[in-house]
């Protein structure tokens, strides 16, 4: 089985309603246990985030990636199925999914 990282993109802003941000966590954990074998970790969102080069370090201004989620598969188009129902994409966000190429 292969590894695959999903990454987060858009989606918005967690809900200031504690009711609205239960729900959403209660519709995160109930796509990560469909996912089943398939999750290595669920992931958590990003926060403030610094740009590294070899010449400086900087604050970055926007956030590119929200959050992540690493996930095994037989192929890319089967974790792109596992995140096909994900309710981050139902809320307007899109998820990117990579394979971890092994050297």
């Amino acid at each position: 089985m292969a590894k695959f990282l999903a990454t987060y993109h858009g989606g918005g802003e967690m809900p200031a309603d504690p009711a609205m941000r239960e729900q959403m966590m209660a519709a995160f954990g109930t796509w990560v246990a469909s996912v089943g074998d398939g999750m290595i970790d669920p992931g958590a969102p990003l926060g403030p985030a610094k740009a590294v080069t070899s010449d400086s370090v900087r604050d970055e201004e926007t956030r590119s990636v929200e959050g992540y989620t690493l996930l095994s598969a037989a192929s890319l188009d089967d974790a792109v199925e596992l995140v096909r129902k994900h309710p981050f994409v139902s809320r307007g966000g899109t998820i990117r999914v990579s394979e971890a190429v092994a050297p």
